[in-house]
C-alpha cells in the first residue's frame, strides 16, 4: 500500500474550530458497509445500540502540555550567546521529573542546553539527550506531583496543529478539549470522539441497557506527525503507554460471551483493546505501551463497532478507520460528508461505523 491510496481533498471549510453546542448535537455519519450511510446526531447514539453492548472508554485527561519559554543564552559567540525562545510539546512522562517532548527549533538546542518556561521563566528544565524524529528529553528542576502543579500554571492546551494554525489557545479549551469524564492525568491530546458526550447522553445509553467501561491510553504528541514513508508499511508509531484492568478485561469478555458487541469510543481506545486482545479474541488485562498500527488487511480481535471523528488525509487514522470499514466504503463516505458539510477534526462531527465483516442485520 502507498501512501496516496489514503489522499483525499478536504476543503479549509470542512475543519472546525470550535465543537458543536451541546456537545452531543455534533452530526454522527451512520456506516454500515455493504447496506448504507445515513445522516443522523450523536444524541441518538442509544438508537444503534443494543441493550447488552458494551460502550469502551478512554478516561486520559489532557494536561497543558504546550510550553512556551526560552533556552538561556550560550556564551560561545559566533551570534549564539543570545537567548532563544523555544517551543516544547511534552509527550510522554519517563520519570517524576523527565519528559520525553518535540521542540523547536530543534536544531538549534543540545544537550545540556538549560530551557526556561512560563512568563517569568520559573519552570526551569534541562536538555539530557536528543533522539530521532524531534524528540529531545528534559529534566525539570521540579519533580512528580510539584512538577504536575508547574506544568498546569505555565502550560497551554496543546491544540491540534490545525487549530493551533488559524487561533490561539484560549479559556474556552480548558473545558471543550477535555471529555466530561476525563480522570487520568497524562494526554497531550484528546481522545476526541468523546468530547460528543454530555452526562445526559450517558444516562440515556445506561437506561438502554449499554454498559459503559472506561481503559486508559495516554495520547502522545506523535499522534500529530504526519507520515513520511511513501510505502505504508515502513511507516513506524509513536509509542503511548495505556491500561486495561482485569476487571475491565474480565466484564468485556463476559459482554462478547453474552452476545454483546464492543463498541469502542475513539481509534485510542479501539487500539488499546485491540494492543490486550490475543488471536483467541480473549481481552487480557494490559499496562503496557503499544504502537500498534492497523491498516488494510488487519483482523480485528475486540472491536465490533467504532464511534470516531473524521481524520486527516493519509494519516494514520484514516488508515485505521479504512481497515475497520474497508477501504472503499471509508472513501465513499468520506467524499459524502465533505459533500454535506460535515466538520473534521478534533471539533468536528463523528461518525458510528460498523466493522466490514459484522453481521448487518
Amino acid at each position: 500500500m502507498r501512501l496516496s491510496d489514503f489522499d483525499f481533498v478536504l476543503p479549509e471549510d470542512n475543519i472546525a474550530l470550535r465543537p458543536a453546542e451541546p456537545r452531543d448535537s455534533a452530526r454522527l455519519l451512520v456506516v454500515r458497509p455493504g447496506t448504507d450511510v445515513a445522516d443522523h446526531v450523536v444524541s441518538e447514539l442509544p438508537d444503534f445500540l443494543q441493550p447488552g453492548d458494551a460502550l469502551v472508554f478512554n478516561d486520559t485527561r489532557v494536561i497543558p502540555a504546550r510550553l512556551m519559554g526560552t533556552r538561556a543564552a550560550r556564551a560561545t559567540g559566533g551570534g549564539d550567546g543570545a537567548p532563544v525562545p523555544v517551543e516544547a510539546t511534552l509527550h510522554r512522562r519517563m520519570a517524576p521529573d523527565r519528559w520525553s517532548a518535540f521542540m523547536r527549533p530543534g536544531k538549534r538546542l543540545k544537550v545540556g542546553d538549560p530551557v526556561a518556561f512560563g512568563v517569568d521563566g520559573a519552570l526551569t528544565a534541562t536538555i539530557v539527550s536528543k533522539g530521532e524524529g524531534g524528540e529531545v528529553m528534559l529534566a525539570f528542576a521540579l519533580s512528580g506531583a510539584d512538577l504536575d502543579v508547574g506544568i498546569a500554571l505555565h502550560g497551554e492546551m496543546p491544540l491540534p496543529p490545525y487549530i493551533a494554525a488559524k487561533r490561539a489557545e484560549d479559556d474556552r479549551d480548558r473545558a471543550d478539549y477535555q471529555t466530561v469524564y476525563a480522570r487520568e492525568d497524562g494526554s497531550v491530546a484528546a481522545p476526541t470522539a468523546g468530547l460528543h458526550f454530555t452526562p445526559d447522553l450517558l444516562e440515556r445509553l445506561k437506561a438502554r441497557g449499554v454498559s459503559l467501561h472506561f481503559v486508559t491510553l495516554h495520547v502522545g504528541a506523535g499522534t500529530f506527525l504526519p507520515v513520511k514513508t511513501d510505502v505504508v508499511a515502513e511507516h513506524r508509531m509513536h509509542a503511548e503507554y495505556g491500561e486495561v484492568s482485569a476487571q475491565i478485561a474480565e466484564a468485556l469478555n463476559a459482554v462478547r460471551a453474552a452476545g454483546g458487541r464492543i463498541v469502542c469510543v475513539g481509534t485510542t481506545s479501539l487500539r488499546l483493546l485491540e494492543s490486550a486482545t490475543g488471536e483467541d479474541r480473549v481481552i487480557r488485562p494490559f499496562a503496557d505501551e503499544t504502537a500498534i498500527f492497523i491498516t488494510p488487511g488487519y483482523r480485528f480481535r475486540a472491536a465490533d463497532v467504532l464511534m470516531t471523528n473524521f481524520h486527516l488525509p493519509k494519516s494514520t487514522l484514516f488508515m485505521l478507520v479504512s481497515a475497520f470499514a474497508g477501504q472503499e466504503t471509508m472513501r465513499a463516505a468520506y467524499e459524502r460528508a465533505i459533500a454535506a458539510g460535515y466538520r473534521f477534526y478534533s471539533y468536528g462531527d463523528s461518525s458510528l461505523l460498523f466493522r466490514a465483516d459484522l453481521d448487518q442485520t
